[in-house]
């Protein structure tokens, strides 16, 4: 189980740390070496993404988007995205409802 607010690995070249939820919304912080991947993925919830630093290249349904730092965007609920940073990155991911998978409750 991954303790709230502490840092954990998730891909090779990236790190994470879930902040203590709400009752139906989360956030986590994701940091990315330079060419790290964020493996792509589907699940049925929102998610907002917040770009704090570096450029991020997301994938969303096989649309490329690049995010730099400042930039945020928006991922619908069961749709197939992933990321690659172009250079050293951080995100700020926020989730509704709760990812009881991420927090290891479900």
């Amino acid at each position: 189980m991954c303790p709230i607010g502490e840092w954990e690995p998730a891909e090779p070249g990236v790190q994470r740390k879930i902040f203590e939820p709400g009752s139906s919304i989360m956030m986590m912080e994701v940091q990315f070496e330079e060419g790290a991947e964020g493996y792509v993925h589907s699940h049925p919830h929102e998610q907002l993404s917040y770009c704090l630093k570096g450029t991020i290249e997301f994938t969303i349904d096989g649309v490329k988007t690049v995010i730099r730092a400042g930039d945020t965007i928006f991922i619908p609920g069961g749709a197939k995205h992933g990321v690659k940073a172009l250079e050293p990155s951080a995100l700020l991911d926020a989730f509704t409802p709760l990812r009881d998978d991420l927090l290891k409750r479900g």
